[in-house]
């Protein structure tokens, strides 16, 4: 499909990462945005993950977890070794990334933060996750998200 680059998909080209990308329309002001993404590509929610720009004592970090559950900001600041976790600005998260909200990619960001995937990622032989804009998803083996981002894995999403 046309247009449908981003620094996302170049660097899983570049790296020859086995990769599919699904389109999809989903409004991106939908009160379950991600529950409705899941269904409109047919997949599990639980294989389909957020990824969320936070500050850890005061370092931009990112948080890949499924969409089905919330970020446990405790367990992701002790998985880096910090002590407080909060969402980061917007504006900020943006701007550092290079994506925009409900597009943030954990792949190609402008600046590569640390990141941390929430470790249910591996047990599924898939996984979906932001090619860098709305409306694209990005189908790949966990493994392969792991080397590429530099993650750490670890148990990050609360029910």
């Amino acid at each position: 499909m046309a247009g449908q680059g981003t620094p996302a998909t170049a660097l899983l080209a570049k790296q020859k990462v086995a990769h599919t990308l699904h389109p999809y329309d989903v409004a991106p002001d939908s009160p379950n945005y991600g529950a409705e993404v899941a269904a409109a590509l047919s997949v599990p929610a639980a294989r389909l993950f957020k990824s969320l720009v936070t500050e850890v004592d005061g370092a931009l970090t990112v948080a890949v977890v499924p969409v089905t559950g919330e970020l446990d900001l405790k367990a992701l600041a002790a998985a880096v070794g910090g002590k407080r976790a909060a969402l980061a600005d917007r504006a900020l998260a943006e701007r550092t990334t290079g994506y925009v909200r409900g597009g943030i990619s954990p792949l190609g960001q402008r600046k590569r933060l640390p990141t941390v995937i929430d470790s249910s990622a591996a047990t599924f032989p898939t996984v979906y996750v932001s090619a860098g804009r709305r409306g694209l998803q990005v189908q790949l083996a966990p493994a392969d998200l792991i080397r590429l981002t530099g993650a750490t894995v670890a148990p990050i999403a609360a029910a």
